[in-house]
């Protein structure tokens, strides 16, 4: 092909076309059978280019296969982002998976609660290990803890942290409701309330500790009560001083863990209405006794049990019984203005349990056995004692009259 440039001169140019593709082309070949697939690096995505576009295309052809390219650039781009992004998210799972490391440390903290109080699902939030310290012995009927340990007997501050301690759980306050005719006994069981003592929210506890008023009686170092001596400030610390400095060689300290402001009287008198509506004609006895109530620190026994036995009818034994621990079931006497119940009132409770009361007095239960949140349940859901009307103590088993309500 010639050509005539500006001066006059002619140029011959010469074309080279671009070889013709065959007619089998189907694109690029496949790779060999022999070669491994190649491993894709870590977190990272590419997308493979697009096949070069023949030669002899058209222009459109190569704007629309640069747009297309643009396009596929943009897309990885973005899918590279969108990798970054999850990559450094992988610390969060994802929903419905299972929990990482850090939750179940959370949810491991959560168990052991406050201060390393472990908490068990259903019971008040307390350290129940103070319950059973070592060196301590519970009595029989679980009312004392007690304790010859020298150590407490021979230091001030060792027993005014075992004070201190034993003081930040609560006592066991019961229900005994016993039904007997002569000698049989037609039901005998318990309910335990040491839970309308002990707030789930820990700020909100109303405890504390209690040393003898001046003028009150009490057991105050010596054989009888009497209302002396007395302290000034520092009341506990004193009072464990004077007995750790006591030189008496019989000797013991005693913690007391009481109840307050818990309307008893209300309780029982409803209690005794509802054992009347079922025509029980039998005797009634309802009880409140407490349990793990008292700590005791008492002076260590000498080799000769003999010999301390003599020694005991001519020497008088010094009681310290100052210290109380008081556990407030409301701020104030039941009728007074502005009572406020750590739980629940003496009303409330009445009519969460006076069906499983009932129910539990139809099947006869004995020794002793405990009317619980189970028996609140099947009261709750099944209706049991509700509809008893009456109850024949004739028989050996509970036959239940029910009316339809």
């Amino acid at each position: 092909m010639a050509s005539t440039l500006s001066d006059g001169r002619s140029v011959v140019l010469h074309s080279r076309s671009l070889p013709a593709l065959p007619t089998d082309f189907s694109g690029p070949s496949e790779l060999p059978a022999e070669l491994p697939p190649l491993p894709l690096p870590p977190m990272t995505v590419r997308a493979s280019p697009p096949p070069p576009a023949p030669a002899s295309t058209s222009s459109m052809n190569a704007a629309s296969s640069s747009f297309v390219t643009e396009k596929a650039l943009l897309a990885n781009r973005s899918i590279d982002d969108d990798l970054t992004t999850d990559s450094a998210s992988t610390s969060e799972p994802p929903p419905y998976s299972s929990p990482s490391n850090s939750s179940e440390t959370s949810v491991s903290h959560d168990s052991q609660g406050i201060h390393g109080i472990h908490n068990y699902t259903g019971l008040p939030r307390l350290d129940y290990k103070l319950y059973s310290p070592p060196n301590f012995t519970l009595s029989p009927d679980c009312t004392t803890l007690s304790s010859k340990a020298e150590y407490l007997t021979a230091s001030a501050s060792a027993l005014i942290g075992l004070v201190r301690s034993q003081a930040s759980i609560p006592p066991k306050p019961l229900i005994h409701i016993k039904g007997n005719r002569g000698r049989t006994i037609d039901f005998d069981f318990k309910m335990n309330l040491m839970g309308l003592l002990v707030a789930d929210d820990m700020g909100k506890r109303l405890d504390y500790i209690r040393c003898v008023a001046p003028g009150e009686v009490a057991f105050r170092g010596g054989a009888k009560p009497d209302v002396l001596p007395e302290v000034g400030d520092r009341e506990l610390d004193e009072w464990c001083r004077r007995f750790i400095e006591d030189p008496a060689p019989i000797k013991s300290f005693a913690l007391e863990r009481v109840v307050a402001n818990l309307d008893t009287l209300y309780i029982e008198g409803q209690i005794r209405s509802l054992i009347a509506s079922t025509q029980y004609k039998g005797q009634i006895n309802i009880s409140f006794p407490v349990t793990h109530a008292k700590v005791k620190v008492k002076s260590a026994e000498k080799p000769s049990k003999l010999y301390m036995g003599m020694k005991n009818l001519f020497t008088s034994k010094h009681k310290y019984e100052v210290v109380q621990s008081v556990w407030p079931f409301a701020t104030a006497r039941n009728g007074e203005e502005g009572r406020r119940c750590m739980v629940q009132s003496e009303e409330v409770w009445w009519r969460e349990w006076r069906d499983s009361i009932k129910y539990a007095m139809a099947q006869k239960r004995q020794n002793g056995a405990y009317v619980t949140n189970e028996d609140k349940l099947e009261a709750l859901m099944e209706g049991k004692g509700k509809g008893v009307a009456s109850i024949d103590w004739g028989g050996t088993g509970p036959e239940l009259e029910e009316h339809v309500v």
